[in-house]
């Protein structure tokens, strides 16, 4: 590098040839398959680079930190022009914003307030069969009843429940 600083032809077409060797090995390692057609480009990028900027460069240091720093520029500038960007139309995106779920939420809230008012035992078995969906007679044996009087004491606990909160649903707004 010195000697081609200092107007040498011959040991400036020696160290071209002897870097373009080493980017293809530096590029090699760091494309991938969807990039490696990219290679040989970089390579030339980075040799005019280094032959645009060769006054840059600082004897100092180790010539391989110089060329590997603008090579490094190069592969980063290749990664931010390959970047993808996927547009959809904006008739097959979708929905903007999530389903409003606070009616949901409410309900659901007024509901654990409504079973709160019952019995543990009747609150219990009314979850079980009315919101998971489980037999009576399941439902019952985890309670310790009949399925008879699993299925009395919910339907007790439900006509309760209805007596309590329809005469407030005729004309309260909560």
């Amino acid at each position: 590098m010195l000697a081609s600083l200092a107007g040498d032809a011959k040991a400036y077409r020696l160290l071209l040839g002897a870097v373009r060797d080493g980017l293809r090995l530096y590029f090699r390692r760091r494309l991938g398959a969807d990039l490696a057609a990219d290679e040989e480009d970089l390579v030339q990028e980075t040799l005019i680079a280094m032959h645009t900027r060769r006054q840059t460069y600082d004897p100092n240091y180790p010539l391989t930190a110089w060329v590997h720093a603008i090579a490094r520029y190069k592969l980063i500038d290749l990664y931010r022009r390959r970047r993808s960007r996927q547009t959809v139309p904006l008739d097959a995106a979708g929905p903007l914003f999530a389903d409003d779920e606070t009616g949901a939420t409410l309900a659901r809230i007024d509901l654990d307030r409504m079973l709160a008012s019952l019995a543990p035992s009747t609150r219990r078995l009314i979850e079980r069969t009315k919101l998971e969906g489980r037999s009576s007679a399941e439902a019952g044996a985890d309670e310790g009843l009949t399925e008879t009087a699993a299925k009395v004491r919910a339907h007790r606990g439900l006509h309760a429940l209805s007596d309590r909160f329809a005469k407030r649903g005729d004309h309260a707004d909560g």
